[in-house]
């Protein structure tokens, strides 16, 4: 039997053969169970987020359920960002968190994600662990031990006040459009950033429930770059489905990816004296070019595997300050216990108004390498990226780079796609070999 849990929780098909609200309300019992451990004085709490998609409404009641079925208190969020989620479960002392999001995935998929006391993201054992409970058979509490449910009526209020407090100077003067991606951020966003002073342009703010990621938002930038050029916007925000993640454009509609919006942060963290070993906490998936800009300014960078997780991890193993991944998942560790798209959005904003440049010129600092990614569908991920054809042709491909680019071939954490990334001198090489590697790997077995 396949691992449930991906990169980022479990996702699937929302009431399809895998993601059902029998799987939600086992889940969320198990959870319930494993993670209350450590205070058996009093009743555990859970704090339950979710994402606009309809089918949240459905698993959040699922889960809700089992929460209170193992004798844990639900305490309702609504729908408001990851972060928000994890940021409450901090707050409020809370002994789990559980947000339920397919972040960037189309409306029909969703997903159920995990937060510890503290707002922390699970690590693999204690996903496995929460696995194993789901078949084992636990004497389940009655009368009064059954848990209860609540709504927090106040939420997104704690959490905008969180972000502003962690917000280091007002943003008047700027003129920002934020793609909202019809997600989790709608409300928020827009009303967050105009509280810090930027003079806002709400886009995709409209959920309905099926229009989540359609078309929008960080994977389709499209639209939020033809709205800065219209407005004579300063930049653009783009967040995904549940706003973990920020992506931005710069005034003439170029994209500035999450490399770049690391760059800024740790530039202006170090001069601040705020950069942790003067260091930096990337992913494999970041791009040469982040690796060379730091180099150059004298900031080291600590690679982990995919998943802003790992980041998190590591960076509380070193005690850093600033991580996160080329896909724009950026985490603040002294402010947020998971990456959080609005934070950085702040952030960065403020790194602007502070400095008096232009967004261009400020993410210059990195010259990315060409890069090019391929998703490649394939039936099982984890054999095809480990079957030897694969691997001769990989180390091909790196044999024809030699040190002036890259390969990385990995599954996906939570979908059944090979992802084939390509860095190389020129962006015709790169697609070049990335294409040729995807062909090698659709055509494995």
């Amino acid at each position: 039997m396949r691992r449930l849990f991906g990169t980022d929780g479990v996702r699937g098909l929302a009431n399809g053969e895998l993601l059902t609200p029998e799987l939600a309300l086992a889940l969320s019992a198990s959870a319930a169970r494993v993670l209350a451990e450590r205070d058996r004085s009093r009743r555990p709490v859970a704090v339950v987020g979710r994402d606009p998609r309809a089918s949240g409404e459905m698993l959040e009641a699922a889960v809700v359920a089992g929460l209170a079925s193992a004798g844990a208190d639900a305490v309702r969020v609504g729908v408001l960002p990851t972060p928000a989620v994890a940021f409450l479960v901090e707050a409020l002392d809370a002994d789990l968190g559980v947000m339920i999001s397919a972040s960037h995935n189309p409306m029909p998929d969703n997903g159920i994600k995990l937060f510890a006391a503290g707002g922390h993201k699970l690590p693999d054992a204690v996903e496995s662990a929460v696995e194993a409970g789901l078949g084992v058979a636990a004497t389940r509490p009655t009368g009064s031990g059954v848990g209860r449910v609540r709504d927090l009526s106040d939420a997104a209020d704690r959490y905008l006040a969180h972000l502003l407090a962690a917000t280091p100077g007002s943003l008047a003067g700027l003129r920002v459009v934020v793609d909202c991606a019809h997600g989790a951020a709608s409300a928020v966003a827009p009303e967050v950033y105009r509280r810090a002073g930027a003079e806002v342009i709400g886009l995709h703010a409209e959920p309905d429930g099926l229009n989540i990621n359609d078309g929008v938002g960080s994977t389709h930038l499209g639209v939020l770059q033809k709205a800065v050029a219209e407005h004579e916007a300063d930049l653009g925000i783009a967040h995904d489905g549940d706003a973990d993640r920020c992506l931005a454009v710069d005034a003439s509609g170029a994209e500035v990816d999450g490399d770049q919006i690391m760059a800024v942060l740790a530039v202006a963290l170090r001069e601040a004296g705020e950069l942790a070993g003067d260091t930096l906490v990337a992913t494999v998936m970041s791009n040469l070019g982040l690796h060379l800009a730091m180099q150059e300014v004298g900031i080291a960078v600590r690679t982990t595997q995919v998943g802003d997780r790992y980041v998190l991890e590591e960076l509380r193993a070193g005690g850093f300050t600033l991580g996160g991944e080329q896909s724009g998942h950026v985490v603040l560790p002294r402010y947020s216990t998971t990456g959080d798209g609005l934070l950085t959005a702040l952030r960065l904003m403020a790194r602007m108004t502070a400095t008096g440049l232009p967004l261009a010129e400020l993410a210059a600092v990195v010259t990315p390498l060409p890069q090019v990614l391929q998703n490649v569908q394939v039936a099982d991920k984890a054999a095809v990226a480990g079957s030897a054809a694969v691997r001769e042709a990989v180390e091909a491909a790196e044999r024809e780079l030699g040190g002036s680019g890259r390969v990385l071939l990995r599954p996906s954490g939570t979908e059944q796609l090979v992802r084939v990334m390509v860095e190389a001198p020129t962006a015709e090489q790169a697609k070049a070999v990335a294409v040729r590697l995807a062909a090698t790997v659709a055509s494995a077995k």
